[in-house]
Protein backbone atom coordinates (compact mmCIF):
# COMPACT_ATOMS: atom_id res chain seq x y z
CA UNK A 1 0.00 0.00 0.00
CA UNK A 2 2.73 2.47 0.96
CA UNK A 3 4.47 1.72 -2.32
CA UNK A 4 1.63 3.57 -4.04
CA UNK A 5 2.22 6.83 -2.20
CA UNK A 6 5.07 8.17 -4.38
CA UNK A 7 2.94 7.54 -7.47
CA UNK A 8 -0.10 9.19 -5.93
CA UNK A 9 1.99 12.16 -4.85
CA UNK A 10 2.91 12.73 -8.49
CA UNK A 11 -0.60 11.89 -9.64
CA UNK A 12 0.79 8.67 -11.17
CA UNK A 13 3.29 10.75 -13.13
CA UNK A 14 0.74 11.87 -15.72
CA UNK A 15 -1.58 14.82 -16.13
CA UNK A 16 -5.32 14.30 -16.18
CA UNK A 17 -5.40 15.51 -19.77
CA UNK A 18 -3.58 12.37 -20.94
CA UNK A 19 -6.18 9.91 -19.78
CA UNK A 20 -6.39 6.78 -21.87
CA UNK A 21 -10.13 6.33 -22.36
CA UNK A 22 -13.17 8.37 -21.47
CA UNK A 23 -16.67 6.95 -21.15
CA UNK A 24 -19.12 9.76 -21.81
CA UNK A 25 -22.88 9.90 -22.15
CA UNK A 26 -23.81 8.92 -25.67
CA UNK A 27 -20.28 7.80 -26.56
CA UNK A 28 -19.86 4.57 -28.46
CA UNK A 29 -20.30 1.75 -26.01
CA UNK A 30 -20.87 4.12 -23.11
CA UNK A 31 -24.52 3.26 -22.68
CA UNK A 32 -27.32 5.75 -22.41
CA UNK A 33 -27.87 4.88 -18.74
CA UNK A 34 -30.45 6.63 -16.62
CA UNK A 35 -28.17 8.92 -14.66
CA UNK A 36 -25.73 11.38 -16.19
CA UNK A 37 -23.58 11.63 -13.08
CA UNK A 38 -22.66 7.96 -13.42
CA UNK A 39 -21.81 8.24 -17.10
CA UNK A 40 -18.23 9.43 -16.86
CA UNK A 41 -15.27 7.22 -15.96
CA UNK A 42 -11.74 7.60 -17.22
CA UNK A 43 -8.84 5.22 -17.53
CA UNK A 44 -5.12 5.89 -17.29
CA UNK A 45 -2.59 3.42 -18.68
CA UNK A 46 0.69 2.81 -16.85
CA UNK A 47 3.57 0.69 -18.12
CA UNK A 48 4.32 -0.59 -21.63
CA UNK A 49 1.39 -2.23 -23.43
CA UNK A 50 1.62 -6.01 -23.85
CA UNK A 51 4.02 -6.27 -20.91
CA UNK A 52 3.66 -7.82 -17.43
CA UNK A 53 3.91 -4.34 -15.89
CA UNK A 54 1.00 -2.84 -17.78
CA UNK A 55 -1.83 -1.47 -15.61
CA UNK A 56 -5.02 0.39 -16.48
CA UNK A 57 -6.18 2.60 -13.60
CA UNK A 58 -9.62 4.18 -13.23
CA UNK A 59 -10.76 7.69 -12.31
CA UNK A 60 -14.23 9.02 -11.64
CA UNK A 61 -15.59 12.23 -13.15
CA UNK A 62 -14.20 14.27 -10.25
CA UNK A 63 -10.70 13.07 -11.18
CA UNK A 64 -10.27 10.81 -8.16
CA UNK A 65 -8.52 7.48 -8.60
CA UNK A 66 -11.02 4.71 -7.87
CA UNK A 67 -11.26 0.95 -7.77
CA UNK A 68 -13.34 -0.61 -10.56
CA UNK A 69 -13.92 -3.50 -8.16
CA UNK A 70 -15.14 -1.52 -5.14
CA UNK A 71 -16.04 2.06 -6.13
CA UNK A 72 -18.13 1.70 -9.27
CA UNK A 73 -21.71 0.91 -8.21
CA UNK A 74 -23.21 -2.45 -9.13
CA UNK A 75 -26.64 -1.05 -9.97
CA UNK A 76 -27.39 1.83 -12.31
CA UNK A 77 -29.20 4.62 -10.48
CA UNK A 78 -32.83 4.93 -11.50
CA UNK A 79 -33.16 8.68 -11.02
CA UNK A 80 -31.96 11.59 -13.14
CA UNK A 81 -29.98 14.34 -11.45
CA UNK A 82 -33.02 16.62 -11.47
CA UNK A 83 -34.98 14.01 -9.51
CA UNK A 84 -37.35 13.07 -12.33
CA UNK A 85 -37.62 9.29 -12.86
CA UNK A 86 -36.45 8.20 -16.27
CA UNK A 87 -38.52 6.24 -18.75
CA UNK A 88 -36.69 3.08 -17.73
CA UNK A 89 -37.36 3.80 -14.06
CA UNK A 90 -41.04 4.40 -14.68
CA UNK A 91 -41.56 1.09 -16.46
CA UNK A 92 -39.45 -0.87 -13.98
CA UNK A 93 -36.75 -1.79 -16.48
CA UNK A 94 -34.04 -0.15 -14.34
CA UNK A 95 -34.27 -3.08 -11.93
CA UNK A 96 -32.27 -5.00 -14.51
CA UNK A 97 -29.65 -2.32 -15.25
CA UNK A 98 -26.11 -2.94 -14.05
CA UNK A 99 -22.69 -1.40 -14.58
CA UNK A 100 -20.18 -3.59 -16.39
CA UNK A 101 -16.42 -3.05 -16.53
CA UNK A 102 -15.01 -4.19 -19.89
CA UNK A 103 -11.76 -6.09 -19.41
CA UNK A 104 -11.40 -7.75 -22.84
CA UNK A 105 -12.81 -6.43 -26.15
CA UNK A 106 -14.43 -8.90 -28.54
CA UNK A 107 -12.15 -10.67 -31.07
CA UNK A 108 -9.00 -10.08 -28.98
CA UNK A 109 -6.89 -12.83 -27.37
CA UNK A 110 -5.01 -11.22 -24.47
CA UNK A 111 -6.31 -12.36 -21.09
CA UNK A 112 -6.82 -9.29 -18.92
CA UNK A 113 -8.44 -9.03 -15.52
CA UNK A 114 -9.20 -6.74 -12.61
CA UNK A 115 -6.24 -7.07 -10.23
CA UNK A 116 -8.18 -8.01 -7.12
CA UNK A 117 -5.02 -8.33 -5.00
CA UNK A 118 -3.56 -4.90 -5.85
CA UNK A 119 -4.45 -1.47 -4.40
CA UNK A 120 -7.06 0.32 -6.53
CA UNK A 121 -7.55 -2.92 -8.48
CA UNK A 122 -6.43 -1.79 -11.96
CA UNK A 123 -6.90 -3.99 -15.01
CA UNK A 124 -3.76 -6.04 -15.59
CA UNK A 125 -2.54 -8.83 -17.87
CA UNK A 126 -3.07 -12.40 -16.71
CA UNK A 127 0.39 -13.88 -16.10
CA UNK A 128 1.42 -17.52 -15.78
CA UNK A 129 5.01 -18.64 -15.24
CA UNK A 130 6.13 -15.09 -15.93
CA UNK A 131 4.50 -14.97 -19.37
CA UNK A 132 1.49 -13.13 -20.71
CA UNK A 133 -1.51 -15.36 -21.29
CA UNK A 134 -3.55 -15.45 -24.50
CA UNK A 135 -6.59 -17.55 -25.31
CA UNK A 136 -6.35 -19.75 -28.38
CA UNK A 137 -8.65 -19.26 -31.35
CA UNK A 138 -11.50 -21.76 -31.07
CA UNK A 139 -12.50 -22.52 -34.67
CA UNK A 140 -14.12 -20.72 -36.39
CA UNK A 141 -13.77 -17.78 -33.97
CA UNK A 142 -11.02 -15.25 -33.28
CA UNK A 143 -10.30 -14.68 -29.59
CA UNK A 144 -13.14 -13.85 -27.23
CA UNK A 145 -16.52 -13.96 -28.99
CA UNK A 146 -18.12 -11.28 -26.80
CA UNK A 147 -17.01 -8.17 -24.98
CA UNK A 148 -15.86 -9.74 -21.73
CA UNK A 149 -15.72 -8.17 -18.30
CA UNK A 150 -17.17 -8.14 -14.81
CA UNK A 151 -19.82 -6.59 -12.59
CA UNK A 152 -18.33 -4.33 -9.90
CA UNK A 153 -19.14 -4.86 -6.24
CA UNK A 154 -19.60 -8.60 -6.69
CA UNK A 155 -17.40 -11.43 -5.46
CA UNK A 156 -17.57 -15.21 -5.80
CA UNK A 157 -16.49 -16.35 -2.35
CA UNK A 158 -14.01 -19.27 -2.62
CA UNK A 159 -14.95 -20.43 0.88
CA UNK A 160 -18.71 -20.43 0.36
CA UNK A 161 -20.37 -23.36 -1.39
CA UNK A 162 -23.05 -22.39 -3.88
CA UNK A 163 -26.26 -24.29 -3.20
CA UNK A 164 -27.14 -24.70 -6.87
CA UNK A 165 -23.73 -25.89 -8.09
CA UNK A 166 -22.36 -27.51 -4.90
CA UNK A 167 -19.03 -25.78 -5.61
CA UNK A 168 -17.33 -22.77 -4.05
CA UNK A 169 -16.67 -19.53 -5.90
CA UNK A 170 -13.58 -18.63 -7.94
CA UNK A 171 -12.44 -15.61 -5.82
CA UNK A 172 -13.26 -13.01 -8.52
CA UNK A 173 -15.99 -10.55 -9.44
CA UNK A 174 -18.72 -12.21 -11.48
CA UNK A 175 -17.95 -12.43 -15.21
CA UNK A 176 -20.08 -10.93 -17.98
CA UNK A 177 -20.33 -11.81 -21.69
CA UNK A 178 -21.77 -8.76 -23.47
CA UNK A 179 -23.39 -9.84 -26.76
CA UNK A 180 -24.16 -6.49 -28.39
CA UNK A 181 -23.15 -5.48 -31.90
CA UNK A 182 -20.31 -3.10 -30.93
CA UNK A 183 -16.70 -3.95 -30.21
CA UNK A 184 -16.02 -2.10 -26.96
CA UNK A 185 -12.77 -0.79 -25.50
CA UNK A 186 -10.86 -2.09 -22.50
CA UNK A 187 -11.77 -0.06 -19.43
CA UNK A 188 -15.17 1.11 -20.68
CA UNK A 189 -17.91 1.17 -18.07
CA UNK A 190 -21.23 0.40 -19.74
CA UNK A 191 -24.81 -0.23 -18.66
CA UNK A 192 -26.07 -3.70 -19.40
CA UNK A 193 -29.31 -5.65 -19.20
CA UNK A 194 -28.88 -9.13 -17.76
CA UNK A 195 -30.43 -11.86 -19.91
CA UNK A 196 -29.29 -15.11 -18.32
CA UNK A 197 -26.35 -17.03 -16.89
CA UNK A 198 -24.18 -20.11 -17.51
CA UNK A 199 -22.61 -22.06 -14.64
CA UNK A 200 -19.07 -23.02 -15.65
CA UNK A 201 -17.26 -25.37 -13.26
CA UNK A 202 -13.56 -24.53 -13.54
CA UNK A 203 -11.26 -26.90 -11.66
CA UNK A 204 -13.96 -27.55 -9.10
CA UNK A 205 -14.90 -23.88 -8.65
CA UNK A 206 -18.12 -22.12 -9.65
CA UNK A 207 -17.37 -19.53 -12.34
CA UNK A 208 -20.65 -17.87 -13.34
CA UNK A 209 -20.85 -16.36 -16.84
CA UNK A 210 -23.59 -13.77 -17.15
CA UNK A 211 -25.10 -13.12 -20.57
CA UNK A 212 -25.93 -9.44 -21.04
CA UNK A 213 -26.40 -6.72 -23.64
CA UNK A 214 -25.32 -3.09 -23.67
CA UNK A 215 -28.44 -0.94 -23.14
CA UNK A 216 -27.07 1.45 -25.79
CA UNK A 217 -26.93 -1.29 -28.42
CA UNK A 218 -29.22 -0.69 -31.41
CA UNK A 219 -30.93 -4.04 -30.80
CA UNK A 220 -31.12 -3.88 -27.00
CA UNK A 221 -34.86 -3.21 -26.95
CA UNK A 222 -35.50 -6.70 -28.39
CA UNK A 223 -33.71 -8.53 -25.59
CA UNK A 224 -35.33 -9.16 -22.21
CA UNK A 225 -34.47 -12.77 -21.27
CA UNK A 226 -32.34 -15.71 -22.38
CA UNK A 227 -35.02 -16.91 -24.81
CA UNK A 228 -34.60 -13.69 -26.80
CA UNK A 229 -30.94 -14.57 -27.40
CA UNK A 230 -32.04 -17.88 -28.89
CA UNK A 231 -34.59 -16.08 -31.06
CA UNK A 232 -32.61 -13.10 -32.33
CA UNK A 233 -29.05 -14.49 -32.24
CA UNK A 234 -29.51 -18.15 -33.20
CA UNK A 235 -26.42 -20.24 -32.51
CA UNK A 236 -24.79 -17.67 -30.22
CA UNK A 237 -25.50 -19.55 -26.99
CA UNK A 238 -24.35 -22.83 -28.53
CA UNK A 239 -21.14 -21.12 -29.66
CA UNK A 240 -20.68 -19.67 -26.17
CA UNK A 241 -21.09 -23.07 -24.53
CA UNK A 242 -18.66 -24.65 -26.99
CA UNK A 243 -16.12 -21.84 -26.50
CA UNK A 244 -16.08 -22.21 -22.72
CA UNK A 245 -15.91 -25.99 -23.01
CA UNK A 246 -12.86 -25.98 -25.30
CA UNK A 247 -10.82 -22.83 -24.73
CA UNK A 248 -8.34 -24.48 -22.39
CA UNK A 249 -7.89 -27.64 -24.46
CA UNK A 250 -5.16 -26.14 -26.73
CA UNK A 251 -3.11 -25.61 -23.54
CA UNK A 252 -3.25 -29.33 -22.78
CA UNK A 253 -6.06 -29.12 -20.22
CA UNK A 254 -9.27 -31.16 -20.22
CA UNK A 255 -12.59 -29.80 -21.37
CA UNK A 256 -14.42 -27.61 -18.87
CA UNK A 257 -17.56 -28.86 -17.18
CA UNK A 258 -20.85 -27.13 -16.42
CA UNK A 259 -23.61 -27.27 -13.84
CA UNK A 260 -27.16 -27.92 -15.06
CA UNK A 261 -25.73 -29.94 -18.00
CA UNK A 262 -24.69 -26.70 -19.69
CA UNK A 263 -28.18 -25.19 -19.64
CA UNK A 264 -28.36 -21.40 -19.76
CA UNK A 265 -30.51 -20.22 -16.86
CA UNK A 266 -33.05 -17.40 -17.07
CA UNK A 267 -32.77 -13.71 -16.23
CA UNK A 268 -34.60 -14.27 -12.94
CA UNK A 269 -32.10 -16.96 -11.94
CA UNK A 270 -29.19 -14.72 -12.99
CA UNK A 271 -30.47 -11.81 -10.89
CA UNK A 272 -30.49 -14.06 -7.82
CA UNK A 273 -26.89 -15.06 -8.55
CA UNK A 274 -25.90 -11.40 -8.81
CA UNK A 275 -27.69 -10.63 -5.54
CA UNK A 276 -25.79 -13.44 -3.81
CA UNK A 277 -22.38 -12.34 -5.13
CA UNK A 278 -23.13 -8.75 -4.12
CA UNK A 279 -23.89 -9.91 -0.59
CA UNK A 280 -20.59 -11.79 -0.56
CA UNK A 281 -18.81 -8.60 -1.66
CA UNK A 282 -20.45 -6.62 1.14
CA UNK A 283 -19.39 -9.25 3.67
CA UNK A 284 -15.85 -9.02 2.27
CA UNK A 285 -15.76 -5.24 2.63
CA UNK A 286 -17.15 -5.40 6.17
CA UNK A 287 -14.57 -8.07 7.07
CA UNK A 288 -17.28 -10.59 7.92
CA UNK A 289 -15.51 -13.29 5.91
CA UNK A 290 -11.98 -14.32 4.99
CA UNK A 291 -10.99 -12.38 1.89
CA UNK A 292 -7.58 -13.99 1.61
CA UNK A 293 -5.31 -11.84 -0.56
CA UNK A 294 -8.13 -9.61 -1.85
CA UNK A 295 -7.15 -5.94 -1.66
CA UNK A 296 -10.11 -3.81 -0.61
CA UNK A 297 -8.36 -0.44 -0.61
CA UNK A 298 -10.54 1.91 -2.62
CA UNK A 299 -11.27 5.62 -2.73
CA UNK A 300 -12.39 6.13 0.87
CA UNK A 301 -9.90 3.68 2.34
CA UNK A 302 -7.09 5.34 0.38
CA UNK A 303 -8.01 8.69 1.92
CA UNK A 304 -7.79 7.24 5.43
CA UNK A 305 -4.43 5.56 4.80
CA UNK A 306 -2.88 8.60 3.15
CA UNK A 307 -3.95 10.93 5.94
CA UNK A 308 -2.13 8.64 8.38
CA UNK A 309 1.03 8.45 6.27
CA UNK A 310 4.10 10.58 6.78
CA UNK A 311 3.23 12.63 3.71
CA UNK A 312 -0.42 12.80 4.70
CA UNK A 313 -0.57 16.60 4.87
CA UNK A 314 0.48 16.94 1.24
CA UNK A 315 -1.66 14.10 -0.02
CA UNK A 316 -4.79 15.08 1.86
CA UNK A 317 -4.63 18.52 0.31
CA UNK A 318 -4.23 17.19 -3.22
CA UNK A 319 -7.50 17.79 -5.02
CA UNK A 320 -7.14 14.58 -7.04
CA UNK A 321 -7.05 12.28 -4.01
Amino acid sequence: MLALLPLLRTRWGRRAGSLGAVVRPGAAGAGAGPRGAMSLYRTEARGPPRSPGFRLFFKNEAGHYISPFHDIPLKVDSIEENGIPTKRARNGEYENLFNMVVEIPRWTNAKMEIATEEPLNPIKPDIKDGKLRYVANIFPHKGYIWNYGALPQTWEDPRRKDKSTDCCGDDDPIDVCEIGSKVLSRGEVIRVKILGVLALIDQGETDWKLIAINVNDPEASKFHDIEDVKKYKPGYLEATLNWFRLYKVPDGKPENQFAFNGEFKSKAFALEVIKSTHECWKALLMKKCDGGAINWYHLHQMKKVMKKSMCGTFLASDGNI
